[in-house]
């Protein structure tokens, strides 16, 4: 039940500070006082559409706590601790909205997103708005007050859960058709594609290494004569000059003849000798790399042929190096050989789709025997409390219809209505203002015997409705405060005065306030809700008779 509201800087609301009994809450005042504020304000602490223009001109932000007993709801509490939120009797949920239009939620002071405060909210109070009665004309709407009725929680959830893995199944299996049809559709394309590339025999680093060989081989003439004329210069071929490494041999043994005089002379026999063996090895790699060289117009036509051939590839495909178009090549043999894979994969989601059919269909088909055999025993409940509100001779009829398939089930209803009992039709068509009203309020009092619901707020669910029938309204709504915690926001004196509370919302200096009225305060304002503005004896006389009457 709610327990109290906190409202801070709210539209016309300074400051408010308020607690609530259970039972019956009445709420009264006249029009313009801001009642409507008040229920706003509780609407953005349930999570509500937050603006800028909320946020009243005493400060930057405005704040609405509303705090509740939890009771021994055990699934409220399981959802609390299955959130990582604090499970206690107590729960606050505060909202506060800055001059940016950009607002906060917390429950029990810790920070939790708008989706979560919204779905906590619907757990815990039920508000009918004035203009609620217009989802009478919603079909959701109508669905749902059957399976509360029907008592089709657990049915409703196993319809859901085969409808969300019905149409997994469905979307990958149209996904799976679509890569098959642009596959097919490519095939020739990419196989053609696959084959030029496998037929290339591409190895990764091949540029490279044609490159250095075709300059080699262009070249090849002139790095024959360089290398033969650094070799004639090492060891000429004139028999009268002799190898310049003889040469260095011959001064090294006279050099180590004239250190047997001079020893400091060695260390040149020494350095003579590592640059003998270093010019003989200068010399075999400079004949090794002269022999190398190879002089072979063939040759370098296949390679020039090879390297134009891998230039073309990579500029046909828009990349730079062999290993992209080895990748290209790869990723092509993937998708030719995915298509066969694909083939496999629709046929088990073929067998998976149908399935998943036939689970649907069961738990569509369950839900809906349920609601057939609700059908009867929901219409007579609804004619019965219509009956009490003095709608003696209406007729109301819930009509169950086959309706495209979807996660509810493949049934729509529709309410048929006759307040004369002859030829019930629409009854968004035919009801009137007060009519809906009564309807509105025994579909309320109907769910909240089925729903658990802790909490219910009416705004003002007596319009068009007056003398007898708006006394036997308050009567039901009385009962219903009974069992549970309901708010009632009326003009109606003989609503107002079935409460166990009654509160006032004023307006004074444009700043709107709520308080509660004691004894003598409550006759006073059911006797201006019977005379108006000005309060006669016989209308506070009539009002001590009503208050007497509720009292028993």
């Amino acid at each position: 039940m709610l327990r109290a509201l906190h409202v801070e800087n709210y539209v016309l609301i300074d400051s408010l500070e308020i607690d609530f009994p259970e039972g019956l809450v009445i709420i009264t005042g006249q029009t313009g006082a801001g009642k409507s504020i008040l229920l706003g304000a509780l609407g953005l602490a349930l999570g509500g559409k937050a603006d800028a223009s909320l946020v009243g001109g005493h400060g930057e932000t405005c704040v609405v706590e509303a705090e509740f007993t939890l009771g021994h709801d055990e699934a409220l509490h399981r959802h609390l601790s299955d959130n990582d939120l604090e499970d206690t009797d107590t729960l606050t949920i505060r909202r506060v909205v800055n001059r940016s239009g950009r607002s906060r939620s917390f429950v029990n002071d810790e920070p939790v997103p708008l989706p979560f405060l919204q779905e906590l909210s619907g757990r815990l109070i039920d508000i009918h708005s004035q203009h609620q009665t217009l989802r009478l004309g919603d079909p959701a709407f109508r669905l749902e007050l059957l399976d509360h009725y029907a008592g089709n929680g657990a049915r409703l959830s196993a319809c859901q859960a085969a409808w969300k893995v019905l149409q997994e199944n469905r979307k990958e299996l149209a996904e799976v058709c679509s890569r098959i049809d642009r596959l097919a559709a490519e095939k020739d394309y990419n196989e053609a594609r696959f084959t030029k590339l496998d037929n290339a025999r591409l190895r990764d680093g091949e540029i490279e290494e044609l490159e250095t060989e075709q300059k080699q081989l262009a070249h090849a003439e002139e790095l024959k004569e360089f290398l033969t004329a650094a070799e004639e210069v090492l060891t000429p071929g004139d028999d009268r000059e002799a190898p310049m490494t003889a040469r260095l041999k011959e001064a090294e043994k006279q050099v180590e003849k004239a250190a047997r005089h001079i020893p400091s002379l060695e260390s040149l026999c020494q350095r003579l000798e590592s640059v003998r063996v270093e010019l003989e090895d200068i010399t075999d790699e400079l004949q090794g790399a002269n022999a190398r060289v190879e002089i072979s117009p063939e040759r370098l036509e296949k390679v020039e042929d090879r390297m134009s051939l891998l230039y073309d590839l990579m500029n046909q495909y828009g990349v730079q190096t062999v290993a992209e178009l080895i990748g290209i090549r790869d990723r092509l043999a993937d998708a030719l050989f995915d298509s066969t894979a694909l083939l496999d994969r629709k046929a088990e989601l073929e067998k998976a789709v149908s399935a998943a059919e036939s689970a649907y269909g069961q738990a569509a088909g369950a839900l809906h025997e349920a609601r057939l055999r609700a059908t009867e025993g929901f219409a007579a409940a609804i004619s019965e409390s219509l009956a009490f509100l003095e709608l003696e001779q209406a007729v109301f009829q819930v009509d169950l219809a086959e309706a495209p398939e979807g996660p509810s089930g493949h049934d729509t209803v529709r309410f048929l209505f006759s307040s004369t009992g002859k030829a019930p039709q629409d009854l968004s068509k035919v009801a009137s203002g007060g009519e809906l009203s009564r309807i509105m309020l025994s579909l309320k009092a109907m769910m909240a015997r089925y729903t658990a619901m802790p909490t219910l707020f009416f705004d003002e669910i007596d319009t068009g409705v007056s003398g007898s029938a708006a006394d036997r309204m308050g009567s039901m709504i009385c009962r219903m405060g009974a069992d549970m915690q309901v708010f009632a926001i009326t003009h109606l004196p003989q609503v107002a005065a079935k409460g166990q509370a009654h509160y006032l919302v004023s307006k004074q200096d444009g700043t709107t306030s709520i308080r509660h009225l004691d004894a003598q305060e409550r006759v006073q304002e059911i006797a201006r809700l019977l005379s108006g503005s000005v309060v006669t004896d016989a209308a506070v006389a009539n009002a001590e008779a009503l208050l007497g009457v509720s009292l028993f």
